[in-house]
């Protein structure tokens, strides 16, 4: 079967964030993206080769077409299409989270797709069900997002809020953040609860977000005191920081 005209259109708008915001949908590609993601999400539209379809359960899938390679690549959003594309539904947005006795992360504007796909494939390892994003954060349902995450976004329950109101309701938690004036990490108690604020990749964390922070907290270099680079990338620091709170509470 071939892949109608408008169906490759409806599939490229997709790119867009506000075709996605229209249709509720997304794309995914690769025979293990697209596998992740089957059981956990509604899939609108799949359209793969036969090679895919002799190996995989397409019932419960609302439209299949199959395509030859040539055909797929017309669709894909990548250099080499790896047998499948997906449209998925996006999941319905959760009216209350009970984050109560979980450690969860905040992003607050974090713009990069590779390191907002990084840190939801980082939570999805570290055991991190949620993550609270300001509404500046990368889209993650941006394609390029949705590839680095590596699947884990089939695991890992991402939420736009205000960042600002998010923090105060839940100022009775510990609310970590990382910032060049917090204190050595490996210095401080911290819990096996919480929230872990994440910052720009450029800024960091914003002024009115930081006064909210009530624990900062500083990855060191190492020697001590060595002339060094000004910052890591967030997304090493995320998997850093996240690696010290599950290793001193597991």
């Amino acid at each position: 079967m071939n892949l109608s005209k408008n169906k490759l259109k409806y599939i490229r708008s997709l790119k867009e964030k506000k075709y996605r915001a229209e249709y509720g949908t997304f794309v995914a590609e690769g025979n293990k993206m697209v596998s992740d993601l089957l059981p956990y999400m509604k899939c609108q539209l799949l359209v793969a080769t036969a090679d895919f379809l002799n190996v995989t359960d397409v019932s419960g899938i609302e439209e299949v077409v199959e395509v030859n390679d040539s055909q797929l690549s017309q669709a894909s959003f990548l250099q080499n299409p790896q047998q499948v594309l997906a449209v998925f539904y996006q999941p319905a947005a959760a009216k209350e989270t009970d984050i109560e006795n979980e450690l969860v992360l905040a992003l607050d504007g974090i713009q990069d797709p590779g390191n907002m796909g990084t840190i939801v494939r980082l939570a999805d390892w570290y055991g991190i069900r949620h993550i609270f994003c300001s509404q500046d954060t990368a889209d993650i349902y941006n394609p390029k997002v949705v590839q680095a995450t590596m699947g884990a976004l089939a695991r890992v329950k991402i939420h736009y809020v205000d960042l600002a109101a998010f923090l105060t309701a839940n100022g009775h938690l510990p609310i970590y953040g990382t910032l060049l004036d917090g204190d050595n990490m490996y210095e401080q108690e911290i819990t096996a609860d919480g929230i872990i604020v994440m910052g720009n990749e450029g800024n960091g964390i914003r002024p009115e977000i930081e006064k909210l922070i009530t624990k900062k907290l500083y990855i060191p270099n190492y020697p001590l005191g060595n002339p060094t680079s000004e910052s890591l990338n967030v997304a090493i620091a995320t998997a850093i920081i996240c690696a010290e709170f599950r290793r001193r509470n597991s």
